[in-house]
Parts: C-alpha cells; sequence; structure tokens
C-alpha cells in the first residue's frame, strides 16, 4: 500500500464532482451567480490550505465511509443543497469513473496526467476568482513536486493501491454498459487495441540476447489486437497538454445513464470531453443529470449556516475517527479542548469543516 495515494484520490474523486455539479446547475438553469458561488464554495473549501497539509502528509487510505463523509461534507459547502438519494448517486458516479481512468491509464505514471486534466478543469472553474485560483495554483506546485520526482515502480504501487480500494465497487453504469466496457456484473472490460504506452512498442516481437548483451534471435507472435503506434508523452509541468483524455469534463453533451447496484436502481452519469472533441462515452447525459441530481436545491445565502445538519446521524465513530486524521489539529488551532471521545472528536471536525 502507498502512502502517497490519498491527495490523489481525493483530487481526482473531487473533479469528478465538481464536473457532474457544474453540469446540473447549467441543466436546472440556475442563476450564473448563484451557480459560480456554489463552485467557488465548494473548491475553496476543498482547497483549504491547513486541510490540504493535513492531506499530503504521508499516510495510508481512509476507509470508504471516512472519505464519503468528506465529500459529504464537500458537496455542500455552499449554498447547495442535496438530498440523501442524490448524493448517493453522485457519489457513486464519482468513484466508478475515476476506477475506470485508473484501469484504462496507459502507465501508472498517467494517473498522474489525469490528475492534471481535473485541475486544469478546476483551475477554470475559478479563473475569475483571484484567491481560489491561487489556492488551487499551492496546490498544482504541491503535487508537481511530491509527484514528478517518483519512480515507476512507486506508480505502480500507487495504481494498486486506488485498485485496491475500489475493487468491490461494481456499480452498474448505463454508459457503460451501452458502450460494451462493463459487463452486467459491474466489472470492466479492458481494451486489447489502441495505442500503446509512452516508452514501449507495439506487442508482436521476441527479441533474445547472449550472455554478453548482443542479440542472437528474434520471434515473431501475433498480438491478438489491434495496437497502434506510441503517442507522445504528456507534459507533467503545470501548463502543457496532457494528451491523454482520461480526467477531462465529459458533461458537454446529453446521455441518459443510470447506474445499478446488487439490483437498486441509481442513476448517474460520467465524465466530460476536452473543448469542443467529446469523449465517444459522452453523448446524452443531460437527460440522465435531470434525474440523476433532481433532489438538488440551490437555497438563499441567508439559510446558508443550516448546512448537513440532517446528514450529522450518518457518521458513527470509525468515520469520525478517521476524520481526525485528515483535520486533526484545526480543533487545537482554534483553541478547542480535544475530548478523548471519538464522536465528540469528529463533531467538533465536522464543525470545522462547516467553517471552512
Amino acid at each position: 500500500m502507498s502512502s502517497r495515494t490519498l491527495p490523489l484520490l481525493f483530487i481526482n474523486l473531487g473533479g469528478e464532482m465538481l464536473y457532474i455539479l457544474d453540469q446540473r446547475l447549467r441543466a436546472q438553469n440556475i442563476p450564473a451567480d448563484k451557480a459560480k458561488k456554489v463552485m467557488n464554495d465548494i473548491i475553496t473549501t476543498m482547497f483549504n490550505k491547513k486541510f490540504l497539509e493535513e492531506l499530503f502528509k504521508p499516510q495510508e487510505l481512509y476507509s470508504k465511509k471516512a472519505l464519503r463523509t468528506v465529500f459529504d461534507r464537500l458537496a455542500h459547502a455552499s449554498i447547495m443543497r442535496l438530498n440523501q438519494a442524490s448524493m448517493d448517486k453522485l457519489y457513486d458516479l464519482m468513484t466508478m469513473a475515476f476506477k475506470y481512468q485508473v484501469l484504462l491509464c496507459p502507465r501508472a505514471k498517467d494517473i498522474l496526467l489525469v490528475s492534471f486534466n481535473h485541475m486544469d478543469a478546476i483551475k477554470d472553474f475559478v479563473k475569475d476568482t483571484p484567491s481560489v485560483l491561487s489556492q488551487v495554483d499551492e496546490t498544482y506546485r504541491q503535487l508537481i513536486e511530491m509527484y514528478t520526482p517518483l519512480s515507476s515502480g512507486e506508480f505502480q504501487l500507487i495504481r494498486q493501491t486506488l485498485l485496491i480500494f475500489f475493487q468491490d465497487m461494481h456499480i452498474r453504469v448505463s454508459i457503460f454498459l451501452k458502450d460494451k466496457v462493463q459487463n452486467s456484473n459491474g466489472r470492466f472490460v479492458l481494451p486489447i487495441s489502441g495505442p500503446v504506452p509512452h516508452g514501449t512498442h507495439i506487442p508482436g516481437l521476441i527479441r533474445m540476447f547472449s550472455c554478453n548483451g548482443e542479440e542472437v534471435k528474434r520471434l515473431q507472435f501475433r498480438n491478438g489486437g489491434n495496437y497502434t503506434g506510441v503517442l507522445r508523452e504528456g507534459s507533467f509541468e503545470m501548463f502543457g497538454e496532457r494528451v491523454i483524455k482520461l480526467g477531462t469534463n465529459m458533461y458537454s453533451v446529453s446521455r441518459p445513464v443510470e447506474t445499478h447496484m446488487s439490483g437498486t436502481s441509481k442513476n448517474s452519469a460520467q465524465k466530460k470531453s476536452v473543448n469542443t472533441a467529446p469523449n465517444p462515452l459522452a453523448k446524452e447525459e443531460l437527460n440522465m443529470l435531470a434525474r440523476l441530481m433532481g433532489g438538488m436545491e440551490v437555497q438563499k445565502p441567508g439559510n446558508a449556516d443550516s448546512v448537513l445538519l440532517c446528514y450529522e446521524h450518518c457518521f458513527n465513530q470509525q468515520a469520525n475517527a478517521e476524520l481526525v486524521k485528515i483535520m486533526g489539529d484545526f480543533t487545537e488551532e482554534a483553541g478547542e479542548p480535544c475530548s478523548s471521545s471519538a464522536n465528540s472528536k469528529g463533531d467538533d471536525l465536522l464543525a470545522m469543516m462547516d467553517g471552512l
């Protein structure tokens, strides 16, 4: 298990959440000023300096329940409200979309390019709000500083850690089912065609070498796929072309989508495309989004103090204890006494997150 996985998991899931919320705000014709406030408030909370300082510390991944608790809070960090069913569907879509992206990464290192695609889109959301943009830029610099020096082996460990986290999640998404990239049991079908990863060759040749390093024999074999030449490598700088489209926003064209888990019907959506070049998976999802988040409500600013009161009962001791790891120093810095009770300490943390 890699101790460097949590920031990437948080950034990518957060990016998927923002794509969905942005599209839904547009679909519901929410006034531009209110929609902008919703996005800015969520991104401001997501990139809070002290929160990210804790997030970037080397540590094990949190439980699924604890991470879900964080995103429940994050989704309601503004004047927007989601009912429980809509939040369930939103989180299902976020996780399955990122799981699919991790599986499709040509190289383990490309998970960082997926993260940068999400970060590029988040920067675009707040491009007109300098104070929030500076928070996002600082996180970008942290990502580059922490992850670009890592070896291929370290990225492979990060990828394995993510896949272990996602391995029991088999929510069926109609986008994937219709494109035949997901089976009826919720498991993904990986392609055996397309461009090979950067730094590799098209499979089909075995070369044999002598003990002194000289090539002595070649054997060819049928690779069973339809592979093409390698793409150029994407940029790992703050500004540059990422080349791969995984992690870009696919919510630009309408497409009805549903997710299903253990026989329970769940509506959902997927990702989006870069600029005006839609990803093939996104064709009809506006209709789905209208169903996915029908419980969303944007309240008047005066009601913002009531954030998430209806969710308090959802956070058990385990989730609260793990949230302490994320934001453990908040209550002490605020001058509040630390309680030995996991419940009371978790309540303090949730209240602090509300105040970000």
